[in-house]
């Protein structure tokens, strides 16, 4: 049985960078913001439902609007719960089969809101990556250039990171003070001697 690992942290806490590292390292990474776009873009039955959730203009060329969809839920929770009911159990789905065919010790499931959509659901280990909120802010800013307040109200739609860091099972510091590599390195050697215990 392979080990089933998830991966969260707050937006812009440096998860996507850890992923890579487990990549690098030879583990398989599940990325369930990519495997979302992918579903909304690919699944007629849930494209059907974000148009009628959001209108024709949801879509442009049978791709989805992103930029439309974002302006619309991280103004409106309503609206973002409405797209998260449909979206969630699609991506959950998905992620399952995934696992579910991986033959490496462990496999890596990533998710920005892993206990927000209840896909923790089934895993044996949650890696949480954790950052200052300001240093966080000031990546986004210069990510996706955003402003300041667009950053603050994407965050105050995932839990709170002292709530989070309870929750995880491990704890990963992105703060660029610690180094990141030396503590995935060290984390990925427990993972595999944790898969051999399950084994």
């Amino acid at each position: 049985m392979v080990l089933k690992v998830g991966l969260t942290g707050g937006i812009g806490s440096g998860k996507s960078t850890v992923a890579n590292i487990f990549r690098v390292l030879g583990i398989p990474v599940f990325d369930a913001d990519t495997a979302a776009k992918t579903i909304m873009n690919e699944d007629e039955a849930l494209k059907q439902q974000v148009t009628e959730l959001f209108g024709t203009q949801s879509y442009i060329n049978g791709q989805l609007d992103r930029k439309y969809i974002a302006g619309i839920v991280f103004s409106n929770a309503f609206k973002l719960e409405q797209l998260n009911a449909v979206v969630h159990p699609a991506t959950i789905a998905a992620a399952e089969r995934w696992l579910n065919i991986q033959t490496t010790p462990y496999a890596v499931k990533e998710a920005a809101v892993l206990f927000e959509s209840g896909s923790a659901a089934g895993l044996d280990v949650v890696i949480g990556v954790f950052a200052p909120q300001a240093l966080r802010i000031q990546r986004v800013m210069e990510r996706d250039n955003v402003t300041r307040d667009e950053v603050l109200k994407r965050m105050g739609y995932q839990i709170d990171d002292e709530i989070k860091k309870r929750l995880c099972d491990f704890v990963l510091t992105n703060d660029e003070q610690q180094l990141l590599l030396p503590q995935v390195i060290s984390l990925h050697e427990k993972l595999l001697q944790y898969s051999k215990n399950d084994a």
